[in-house]
């Protein structure tokens, strides 16, 4: 399993957390997951990154609204 790289947009206005996590895509290597930690569920998001080549699941832990586990749709799925 590769390194899973932590982002959290909780705070940021948008477009800024969309603009984030596009920017963080193209250095995601094979095996390595994006946990995003965001205060809404990105909908527009899903379909950007299946058009990138990207998998995501969507988590709702206690200590934040959600979570999203995004990584290369050509790898291994994440544990949570």
């Amino acid at each position: 399993m590769g390194t899973t790289h932590v982002l959290d947009v909780c705070d940021l206005p948008p477009p800024e957390p969309m603009q984030q996590v596009l920017d963080r895509l193209p250095d995601l290597a094979p095996g390595d997951v994006l946990r995003m930690r965001h205060r809404r569920e990105p909908f527009p998001l899903y379909p950007m990154l299946a058009d990138m080549g990207f998998a995501y699941r969507v988590l709702t832990p206690p200590d934040v609204p959600f979570e999203i586990l995004i990584w290369r749709a050509d790898g291994p799925e994440p544990s949570a």
